[in-house]
């Protein structure tokens, strides 16, 4: 997934920098960010939990800072892990260029997911990705500055998403739906067989011992054991 934009940052160079390599700021711009640490003067660890579609994972990563030129640009490394959810790597070149008072910060990123988000498409990821960049840089922009110098509606964060990107999710979570639902149904099945087999045992166990009455009493209790079993189950 290749990726780039360009926005108005209305502050001064020296403080969007300054801004930037800041855990503080960026774990309140960070959209899901649930803690940030750095860990030396080129490396932070992060934890963000995100949603893309149906997906929703909190994922943990590291992320390092490279090709330093303070304050005109950097470039950015990370790679996060999410569990079942897949993994997310990628890199971003940054550039600050002062115009006025004010300045325009461009990037170019490349990512590569893998696991389960990798299945999820490449238009819903890339939506997901440019809702979260978006919502990044508004948030940023108030922090630093303020707002009037963003780049007109189109810097705006919206919640909605687009109505196919919509679509495609929704597709995504019914066919999905099916397969869960049978895993826990055979799940379900699994724990009352078990617990039909140990109870089989127990009362096989006691009638040979002629407990309570013999084999025509313990029958009856088998049968009162099964169907209790089975109402708890369903």
């Amino acid at each position: 997934m290749d990726m780039s934009g360009s926005h108005r940052i209305p502050a001064k160079r020296e403080t969007v920098w300054q801004a930037l390599n800041d855990p503080d700021v960026l774990r309140a711009c960070i959209p899901g960010c649930e803690s940030l640490e750095k860990t030396s003067d080129t490396e932070m660890t992060a934890a963000v939990t995100s949603k893309i579609g149906p997906v929703k994972a909190k994922f943990k990563g590291e992320v390092t800072l490279e090709n330093m030129n303070p304050p005109e640009s950097y470039t950015i490394t990370g790679e996060g892990k999410g569990g079942v959810a897949g993994f997310a790597k990628g890199s971003a070149d940054v550039k600050l260029t002062e115009e006025g008072d004010e300045t325009i910060l461009t990037y170019e990123a490349k990512a590569q997911v893998g696991g389960k988000l990798a299945q999820l498409g490449s238009r819903l990821i890339d939506s997901t990705a440019k809702k979260m960049a978006e919502e990044f840089f508004t948030k940023f922009s108030e922090m630093v500055g303020s707002p009037a110098g963003q780049d007109g509606p189109a810097a705006a964060a919206s919640d909605d998403l687009d109505p196919g990107v919509a679509e495609e999710a929704k597709r995504i979570a019914i066919e999905e739906a099916p397969g869960e639902v049978m895993h826990a149904i055979e799940d379900a099945e699994h724990a009352v067989e078990e617990k039909i087999h140990q109870a089989e045992q127990n009362i096989e166990a006691a009638a040979g011992r002629n407990v309570f009455g013999g084999p025509m009493v313990w029958g009856l209790v088998l049968l009162a054991a099964v169907i209790v079993v089975l109402a708890l189950a369903s």
